[in-house]
């Protein structure tokens, strides 16, 4: 490129960067002052809550002055807030304005436009665009558009433009430090630069690489079940986050970031992702994990998590995955539904309200009020119905508990700050006389003394489900496949471990389902937008709950069917049409990304050999050193060859991961090389992600990715059958630079089935 072009462009650069500085320091001024204001409003609110008042019409007016400076204090903070996020934005934008330029003539125009694309938009005193938001319609041209004829939508549809120029940049400081034009939606120049960057504690927010296809997925806004199959390392994970950034900027005005949650596969994953949406302005959406998630809404019962499954399944084989693939599947959820719209009262499990010790409402007058309800009604609504009869009760039993002497004396003992608190809310003059006065204080105290009987009923406490489940499980009609007593022995189980407080995975979504569909709870209908990571983890009966306790939301899902760690893989389009059905979409889309850029060209071929041959994995032209194969005649020989592969690479790679196939296999290599490795045992309960040498058993790794990665025994005897290819290919695709392999002995025939081409992909060591 000319270097007249470039000084040009410089030039540019510097009088935005100006502009952005010069709006820093207004900014940052406007902030120091509206600190100031909120300050002195809470000091006067402080100073004011301090008063002491016990007169009525003092109590009244001081009242209303708080109420006035509360109003205050909270529009003060939103706005302090709001230039906070101005001020961020700005920061941010400095160093780096922007990263693309496209230049385009719409229809009928005769001057071509200079658009300039950025993390954010910033305009100057003037009015004028210099830099447009990468989220704006009109930016989806540098993504999509090749140069020629293109469009982008405006609030009154398509506008019809033509592309002239689509120019990419680097800035760092201010500095311009490469800078093409390229006719392809991100030439391959920018993409290398940005992949081959050392891994960071967190996830690098690279909206510059956006890629065609990936756009797709991030500005989509019609379908309400998205599924995203992506291979591992093709930038699923990076552009559900966009995505989220995108949604927020395109919805500003009616979606918060509280209204968007993602389930992620591990607290790891989620410290890892944590920086991204901050780092494009946003709030941070609400994000758990699946057992987390379940865990917070059984309080007080541990819920099995996925790898505690995982792990007890490899060391127990009476478990019947018969049994597991039942309770799983929405067949079981459909039909625990029907049998509770079936219950009669008899069959259900109610229990008595306790009040000091004594039976308040017994378990027979809840089933007598509960049978008195509307037969054609469904079950929840005859709950409902159930609830507010004995709150009726409730309140009749109040009243006449207002005359008792304990009531009266306790009257009589309140202290003159107490009497005031409780007649705060009423209006000067309006009770008739002291009696009245005295009833509305005293139906106060009973109140507050039964409130503990008003949330029992309120909460649902006279229903059992535990007892209720354990009846459906009883009654359940059998497949034929499914042995009577194998399943006996499973109920007897559950009932063992409700009694430790333990409840396992397959149990908990349709237990959850049970008690919160016959009481008609556990619904967030607040909630518009719902993600799910490494959604081939998921069972049909998790997505059905998930699917009940958020009934608003519009769906995204993203996996990889091969890497199935925990079932068996399933082909995406099947598993679209079972998920269309379970959740009952209207408008649902499947989106394959099969080019994988995280690891180098060598590690991605290698790795597709050990794959079926149909796969589709394309592999992203970033070259590197090929991946190695060490094989050692025994552990100890083993052990020392993992010391000195880590002593040989600590140097160029500023993370390596040892990763194993469960935790047992961690544990050991931690026992025997953390005194000369420094190296970090993580686990399930780890969030954070250090630097250095980690080793970690594969499940926890799932989204994460390394710069070197070493493979731990990956013999005959440690990944002998297809079942655990998964977990093998799961492992190799988490390294971006290096892939390491040591087999105890024979290599496993995952790895050597396909020997006639397998010398010409990895370097192979024997090592005696």
């Amino acid at each position: 490129m000319e270097n007249s072009e470039l000084k040009n462009e410089q030039a540019r650069v510097d009088e935005v960067t100006a502009k952005i500085s010069r709006k820093i320091l207004a900014t940052q001024e406007e902030f120091n002052k509206a600190h100031q204001e909120i300050t002195k409003v809470q000091k006067d609110y402080s100073n004011n809550t301090s008063v002491n008042y016990f007169e009525v019409d003092d109590r009244m007016e001081t009242s209303a002055e708080l109420q006035q400076q509360r109003n205050l204090v909270t529009r003060l903070s939103e706005n302090e807030n709001i230039i906070k996020r101005q001020l961020g934005t700005y920061n941010t934008l400095k160093p780096s304005p922007y990263f693309g330029r496209i230049d385009i003539q719409d229809e009928g125009e005769l001057d071509e436009e200079q658009l300039y694309i950025g993390t954010a938009s910033f305009v100057d005193d003037s009015g004028e665009f210099l830099i447009y938001d990468w989220r704006a319609p009109i930016s989806s041209i540098y993504y999509n558009g090749v140069l020629g004829k293109a469009s982008y939508q405006t609030p009154n549809g398509a506008q019809k433009t033509e592309l002239k120029k689509k120019r990419q940049f680097k800035i760092i400081d201010g500095q311009i430090k490469n800078m093409f034009d390229t006719n392809e939606t991100i030439g391959d120049e920018m993409l290398q630069d940005a992949l081959s960057n050392q891994n960071d504690e967190y996830m690098q927010n690279i909206v510059a690489t956006i890629q065609s296809e990936q756009n797709d997925i991030i500005r989509d806004t019609y379908h309400d079940l998205l599924v995203v199959q992506g291979v591992a390392g093709s930038g699923k994970t990076s552009a559900i986050l966009q995505r989220i950034a995108f949604l927020l900027y395109h919805s500003r005005d009616t979606l918060e970031a509280d209204q968007i949650i993602l389930f992620s596969p591990n607290k790891l994953f989620s410290h890892y992702i944590s920086e991204v949406l901050p780092s494009l302005g946003e709030r941070n959406m609400r994000q758990v994990t699946f057992n987390e998630f379940m865990a917070n809404r059984l309080q007080g019962v541990h819920v099995q998590s996925l790898f505690d499954r995982y792990e007890n399944d490899r060391q127990n084989n009476d478990f019947n995955p018969n049994i597991r693939d039942l309770k799983e599947s929405g067949q079981f959820i459909d039909n625990l539904i029907t049998y509770c719209n079936q219950l009669e009262a008899s069959e259900l499990a109610f229990v008595d309200i306790y009040f000091n010790g004594r039976v308040f409402f017994s378990k027979e007058e809840i089933r007598t009020t509960f049978e008195k309800q509307p037969r054609n009604l469904k079950i929840y609504d005859r709950f409902l119905q159930t609830k507010n009869a004995l709150i009726k009760i409730l309140k009749h039993r109040i009243e006449l508990e207002t005359k008792a002497d304990w009531v009266n004396e306790e009257i009589d003992q309140l202290s003159e700050e107490r009497y005031h608190d409780l007649v705060m809310d009423k209006e000067l003059g309006e009770f008739q006389d002291e009696e009245v006065e005295r009833h509305y204080i005293a139906k106060i105290l009973v109140t507050e003394r039964l409130r503990q009987v008003y949330d029992a009923i309120f909460n649902g406490n006279f229903f059992d489900p535990y007892i209720q489940y354990n009846h459906f499980l009883n009654h359940y009609s059998l497949p034929a496949a499914i042995d009577p007593k194998q399943w006996q022995l499973t109920i007897e189980h559950f009932n063992q471990q409700v009694e430790f407080h333990q409840m396992d995975l397959e149990d908990v979504a349709p237990f959850m389902y049970l008690r919160d569909y016959c009481l008609d709870d556990g619904k967030n209908v607040s909630m518009k937008y719902l993600f799910i990571d490494e959604m081939q983890d998921y069972s049909i009966a998790q997505l059905k709950y998930l699917k009940y306790a958020f009934p608003e939301t519009k769906w995204t899902l993203l996996g990889d069917s091969e890497q199935a760690l925990f079932k068996a893989v399933e082909a995406p389009e099947s598993l679209l049409t079972r998920l269309d059905q379970a959740i009952d979409s209207k408008h649902s889309k499947l989106i394959k990304l099969l080019k994988s850029y995280r690891s180098t060209y060598q590690i991605t071929t290698f790795v597709k050999s050990i794959l079926p041959k149909n796969n589709e994995i394309e592999a992203f032209n970033r070259q590197g050193v090929q991946p190695e194969l060490l094989i050692t005649s025994n552990l100890d020989q083993g052990f020392k060859s993992l010391l000195e592969t880590i002593d040989k690479q600590a140097d160029h790679n500023e993370n390596i991961a040892i990763l194993t196939k469960n935790m047992t296999e961690a544990e050991l290599i931690y026992n025997r090389i953390h005194r000369q490795t420094q190296a970090t045992l993580l686990k399930d309960a780890d969030r954070t992600l250090p630097k250095g040498v980690v080793i970690l058993p594969i499940y926890l790794a799932k989204g994460l990715e390394f710069d070197s990665v070493i493979a731990w025994d990956v013999s005959k005897q440690n990944y002998p059958t297809d079942d655990l290819l998964g977990t093998l290919y799961t492992i190799m695709t988490r390294a971006m630079h290096q892939l390491t392999m040591i087999s105890i002995n024979e290599v496993s025939p995952l790895i050597t089935r396909h020997s006639e081409t397998l010398n010409n992909l990895i370097i192979t060591r024997k090592i005696n």
